[in-house]
């Protein structure tokens, strides 16, 4: 058995934390305990465990004090579009509010980006919007589906030629994707939103922002309807 790395340790350590944090295992306000209890338990180096603090730190989950130690911070102090935050919160999902702020999101952002496609696509572009529903139309499971949909949804984004927008898009991918697969885990056929995916691919094709932001607001709110029923 290889022994370990060290970075291998840090990053470990910062996995358990964060997601105790983010779960809620780690409640704001909560106190962790003093640097030598804690680098004992979690089995790592003094200074390993430092630099693994110093990494929640930057993601706004912690901060040190002087005399008070080191503290859980609130909610609202977290770094929300960091990879790792981000990727901890899916894991409770849909347990608390953030599907509703992801959904409120979309709705805000997908529709826009679907009319600035349709002034802004070009060749390319379309055909990669084409090529994502050509495999969520040939998906045979929802893996598959859930895969094609985020092309789909990325390509879209891609195609307004908005930088700001796909780099959004980076940072959510890994909330969007957990979206996308319980929306059609919650529906019988997977691949009952096929008709909404080809309206918007069709406006955008024929250069039509006011059908591509309707369209896609249609398949938003759908998807919204359907994660809604999780907590019935």
């Amino acid at each position: 058995m290889k022994p370990v790395s060290i970075r291998n340790l840090h990053s470990q350590v910062v996995q358990e934390l964060g997601r105790q944090i983010v779960g809620g295992a780690l409640k704001p306000g909560e106190l962790l305990p003093r640097e030598e209890t804690l680098a004992e338990r979690m089995a790592i180096s003094r200074t390993a465990l430092r630099e693994s603090l110093k990494v929640l730190t930057s993601k706004g989950l912690i901060e040190t004090r002087q005399k008070t130690g080191t503290r859980v911070r609130e909610k609202q102090y977290w770094n929300q579009l960091d990879a790792d935050v981000l990727a901890w919160r899916c894991e409770t999902m849909p347990t608390d509010d953030f599907v509703e702020k992801l959904s409120e999101m979309r709705e805000i952002i997908e529709p826009a980006a679907a009319a600035a496609a349709a002034k802004r696509r070009d060749r390319k572009q379309l055909a990669r919007i084409k090529s994502a529903y050509g495999a969520m139309d040939a998906a045979q499971d929802l893996k598959a589906w859930t895969q094609a949909d985020l092309e789909f949804h990325q390509s879209v984004l891609e195609a307004t030629n908005n930088e700001l927008m796909v780099s959004l898009f980076s940072v959510v991918e890994t909330a969007l994707a957990t979206y996308f697969s319980l929306s059609a885990s919650k529906v019988v056929d997977f691949k009952y939103s096929l008709p909404r995916h080809f309206a918007v691919l069709e406006a955008i094709r024929l250069q039509r922002p006011v059908a591509a932001r309707e369209a896609m607001l249609g398949i938003v709110v759908d998807s919204r309807a359907n994660i809604g029923r999780i907590k019935r």
